[in-house]
C-alpha cells in the first residue's frame, strides 16, 4: 500500500514516525525546507519539498499510484486542504483528515479577576483587526506571516504591532516587506512556553495578545496562561469546524487497511 501524507505539524510528523515503522514505499510532503529538515530522520520515507497545486497533487497520485491520502496540515490551511480533498476525488483516492487535538478551554475562559485579562473570540484575523481597530495600546501578533497584510489596515499599525513568524527567509521577508522590522519583528520557531510569552508579552508592552486556536501541539494553553499573568486581552481566532480523526485513529486505520490486504 502506498500512502502520501501533507504534514507539516506535530501530527504529521508522528503519522510519518508510525509510517516509517511500518508501511515501505510511502511519501511525506511539506510545503518549507525548514519542515523537511525535521523528517530528515525518517530513512524508510520519500520526501517532497515544495508546495503543491490542486492539478500537482492529482498528477502525483495518479503517477504514483497512491492508495491512501493523509491530510495532517495545520486547521488553519483551509485552502490548501480543499487543494487536498479536491485532488483525491478527481483521482479516486482516499482521503483521511487527521484533527489536531484541542485544548477544551472555552468554557474556562472568562475575564480573569486582578489581572483584568480578556478574552475575545473572533472567527478571522480580518475580524479581529476589526475590533483591534477600536482599541487602542500595543499588539502582540502569533496569527502567522501570510495574513499579516492584513494588520496594515489599523492606524500606526508599525508602531502598535509586534509580529512573531517563523524564522524562515519566506516568512521574515513578507514580514519585512510589510513593514515589520527591527524590535517589531521576532522570527522564531514554536511552539512557546507560557514563561516565555509572557517575556515577549512584557518586552513588548502588549494590551492584546492575537493568535489563532492552535490546540494543545500549537501552544494555545501556554498563550492563554501567559496573557491571564500579564493582564493582557486575548483576542482568539476560531478554528475552521471540520470532520475527521486524531493520530491514534488514523494509525489504528492504517494498521486495519494494512491486515485487510495482508488477508486478500
Amino acid at each position: 500500500m502506498k500512502i502520501l501524507v501533507f504534514a507539516g505539524t506535530t501530527e504529521g510528523r508522528r503519522i510519518a514516525e508510525y509510517l516509517n515503522d511500518t508501511v515501505a514505499d510511502s511519501y511525506v510532503s511539506v510545503a518549507t525546507e525548514y519542515g523537511g529538515r525535521l523528517l530528515e530522520e525518517y530513512q524508510h520515507l520519500h520526501l517532497l519539498t515544495g508546495r503543491m497545486d490542486e492539478d500537482d497533487i492529482t498528477a502525483f497520485l495518479s503517477e504514483k499510484e497512491i492508495d491512501l491520502v493523509i491530510d495532517a496540515t495545520h486547521p488553519f490551511a483551509v485552502l490548501v486542504t480543499g487543494n487536498i480533498k479536491r485532488a483525491c476525488e478527481r483521482a479516486e483516492v482516499r482521503y483521511l483528515r487527521c484533527l489536531r487535538e484541542e485544548e477544551h478551554l472555552a468554557e474556562e475562559m472568562e475575564p480573569i479577576g486582578d489581572t483584568g485579562c480578556t478574552v475575545v473570540w473572533v472567527d478571522s484575523v480580518k475580524q479581529a483587526i476589526e475590533y483591534l481597530n477600536n482599541t487602542k495600546g500595543n499588539i502582540f501578533i502569533s496569527t502567522g506571516s501570510k495574513e499579516l497584510g492584513l494588520y496594515a489596515e489599523l492606524d500606526d499599525y508599525q508602531e502598535r504591532c509586534y509580529a512573531r513568524v517563523l524564522s524562515v527567509w519566506e516568512s521574515v521577508k513578507k514580514s519585512m516587506d510589510l513593514g515589520f522590522d527591527g524590535k517589531h519583528l521576532i522570527a522564531m520557531q514554536g511552539p512557546f512556553s507560557k514563561e516565555l510569552n509572557v517575556a515577549m508579552l512584557r518586552q513588548t508592552e502588549a494590551d492584546y495578545f492575537v493568535t489563532k486556536e492552535s490546540g494543545k501541539t500549537g501552544g494555545f494553553e501556554e498563550k492563554y496562561e501567559a496573557a491571564m499573568e500579564t493582564g493582557t486581552v486575548l483576542v482568539v481566532v476560531g478554528r475552521p469546524e471540520e470532520e475527521g480523526f486524531g493520530v491514534e485513529e488514523v494509525c489504528q486505520k492504517i494498521a486495519g487497511q494494512l491486515a485487510d490486504e495482508q488477508e486478500g
